[in-house]
């Protein structure tokens, strides 16, 4: 726990060229957390939803975007999620597949992964997959409130996706 505890996770450069742009979370991350959800959409319509990232606060509740230039890999963007404020780079844009990022507020250093999989029956299997490091973060933020975050958006996502 004390090795956990005390893990700060790599740089937020190497966070996001060794692991975001290369489709994957830190697994040594001491807060992670791994949720998905079936929608009954195709993905090019999921994608559209999750792509317009101006639009998020329309229909994902407790957000707002504050700065926002085009979605594609390299791009800044800094965001509002409750009381926190999110300074964002894109590191994957890959339309109708993967939308993935990595994300900084105060000492915290996050990625964050939306992967979609059409299984070819007109649904679009959504999972997201986040990484959180920061000294002492299980003591403050632990997997179970990053986890119902994951689930409150997807249900949010699902809900305007097949509406």
């Amino acid at each position: 726990m004390a090795v956990t505890l005390f893990h700060r996770g790599p740089s937020l450069a190497a966070l996001h060229d060794e692991y975001a742009a290369r489709g994957r979370i830190d697994h040594e991350a001491p807060v992670r957390s791994s949720s998905g959800t079936v929608v009954a959409a195709p993905a090019e319509r999921v994608w559209a939803i999750m792509a317009d990232v101006a639009s998020w606060p329309s229909w994902a509740s407790n957000l707002q975007v504050l700065e926002l230039g085009e979605v594609r890999p390299g791009e800044t963007f800094r965001w509002r999620l409750g009381p926190v404020t999110i300074r964002s780079r894109f590191a994957r844009v890959d339309p109708g597949r993967e939308l993935t990022w990595t994300g900084t507020f105060f000492w915290y250093r996050a990625v964050d992964r939306h992967v979609l999989e059409p299984p070819g029956d007109g649904t679009t299997r959504v999972t997201i997959e986040e990484s959180l490091a920061m000294p002492l973060l299980p003591l403050l933020y632990g997997e179970a409130r990053l986890r119902a975050n994951h689930e409150r958006w997807l249900a949010e996502l699902k809900a305007v996706a097949e509406a």
